[in-house]
């Protein structure tokens, strides 16, 4: 369809131009969009219409392509990311505009992994799906794991997780990586840290004053995913007050926790028994696997190293 502000260009009194231009405006006002304007606003007079025609038609076109959305990254909008929501101001028609959903979602995302260094999606993982997973015998009953807890997690409502291990380059991660992609889907908000950085940057964070704030959006993510544990330098610091302190809110808050490891639980535990101040402390990496244990089903991923 020709723009209304072409067609209005062109008009110098030809019959011809002024039946494209009626035509156009009939189809504009035929639009689901502009009808439904219209009705949720009854004092719009057909004057306000005419000379709103460009706002009309812009607003028409932007909505078409939200609704036909292509992503964030290839978004056609005038403003990529922002839906037009159209408004009447002092008798005239006007537009303004705000950020999608997928818009808020990448901000939220920039600011996360701005606050969090080790907050991280590899790029072997932001295309990961369980229809490109090979389901091979070894892996098949992780995959089928994962995939039910993909669609059926309800964060605040059901607190368990899944607990993959396994050697080394066995595909863990990359399960992982499909479960967050499959709740991104979802709009479930999910982080997937690795762990041994984050570790050490949160000790590091104490310095920079961020310690508290790096710790409650990791508390509080409706889902969190902690790849490697195990793979980290143990202290009894990150045990008690960083690890535990996270354990302890998600499971009274029902948010589940999913974590990859070589490690089997008692292997684990031992891994955190070990105590930076020297000799072992058995009893509180104990309490810390109780947690861990309680809230998720152990899963054994066998296979050949795919990195190799």
């Amino acid at each position: 369809m020709e723009r209304i502000d072409t067609a209005l260009s062109k008009w110098d009194g030809n019959d011809e131009l002024q039946k494209r231009l009626d035509r156009a405006k009939n189809a504009l006002l035929e639009s689901a969009y502009i009808i439904r304007f219209l009705d949720e606003h009854p004092n719009v007079t057909s004057e306000m219409v005419s000379t709103g025609l460009n706002k009309l038609y812009e607003y028409k076109k932007e909505r078409e392509n939200c609704d036909n959305c292509p992503g964030l990254e290839r978004c056609p909008n005038l403003m990529q990311g922002y839906q037009p929501e159209l408004y009447v101001d002092r008798k005239h028609l006007e537009l303004r505009y705000h950020a999608c959903s997928l818009k808020v979602q990448a901000e939220k995302q920039k600011q996360e992994q701005t606050l969090i260094q080790s907050l991280y999606i590899p790029k072997e993982v932001l295309s990961a799906s369980f229809e490109q997973l090979d389901h091979g015998t070894d892996r098949m009953e992780a995959s089928r794991a994962t995939l039910h807890f993909a669609m059926n997690a309800k964060p605040g409502e059901d607190g368990n997780g899944l607990y993959l291990y396994g050697k080394f380059g066995v595909g863990k991660t990359y399960l992982m990586g499909a479960v967050a992609n499959e709740l991104k889907d979802r709009g479930i908000e999910t982080f997937i840290i690795f762990a041994p950085d984050f570790f050490r940057e949160m000790r590091q964070s104490i310095s920079d004053g961020s310690f508290q704030e790096k710790l409650e959006a990791v508390k509080k993510a409706q889902v969190l995913i902690l790849d490697d544990i195990g793979a980290e330098t143990t202290s009894s610091w990150t045990r008690d007050d960083v690890l535990g302190a996270i354990l302890q809110h998600r499971m009274l808050e029902k948010l589940p926790t999913l974590f990859t490891s070589n490690y089997d639980y008692d292997e684990l535990e031992r891994h955190l028994a070990y105590s930076d101040k020297g000799g072992t402390e058995e009893l509180k990496a104990m309490r810390i696997m109780e947690r861990i244990k309680h809230y998720t089903e152990a899963i054994m991923v066998k296979g050949e190293n795919r990195r190799s």
